[in-house]
């Protein structure tokens, strides 16, 4: 079994200081990190990629270094699962049907992403949309939050918002 820390929308220092310390000793329990994008400093993405193995994205707002470093979106297989990750963007309404227009010629169980802030956990046409929310911002949601997916011989076991 895979145990994967699903993050994105960091926003250091525009909207904390720092990573939650809390979420910072939770990363470590897990076998990898996927970060849905605007980390948007560098040195976020640098401390998050010291812990354990990491998938990424870039997210509109992070920094120029980062926006050349990593990829729109990226696809990966972990335990049988295939997971799709981007950022994400525009309004809220209606970006299932965007992030989803990135993947349309491979066949995803899985698509992480975030830029609206709002968690969410939805199955739609056979896949599993996944949106952790943001650990340092509540301007568009009710808590700071991260995601959890547990996944195992093709199968998705656990798939969870966790508040902070």
């Amino acid at each position: 079994m895979e145990r994967i820390i699903i993050i994105s929308d960091t926003h250091i220092p525009e909207r904390a200081p720092r990573l939650p310390s809390s979420l910072l000793d939770t990363v470590c329990e897990y076998d990898l990190l996927v970060h849905a994008g605007d980390f948007t400093r560098a040195e976020v993405f640098d401390e998050l990629a010291g812990f354990i193995p990491i998938k990424t994205v870039r997210g509109n707002m992070d920094e120029d270094i980062l926006q050349r470093k990593l990829p729109e979106r990226d696809i990966f297989q972990v335990s049988g699962v295939t997971v799709g990750v981007t950022h994400g963007w525009g309004a809220p309404t209606g970006i299932i049907q965007r992030v989803k227009s990135l993947f349309t010629e491979e066949q995803i169980s899985v698509l992480i992403f975030g830029h609206t802030h709002q968690p969410l956990i939805r199955h739609f046409d056979s896949i599993l949309y996944f949106n952790p929310g943001s650990p340092t911002d509540m301007v568009f949601a009710p808590y700071f939050s991260f995601g959890i997916l547990e996944v195992d011989d093709g199968r998705i076991n656990k798939a969870e918002i966790r508040r902070l």
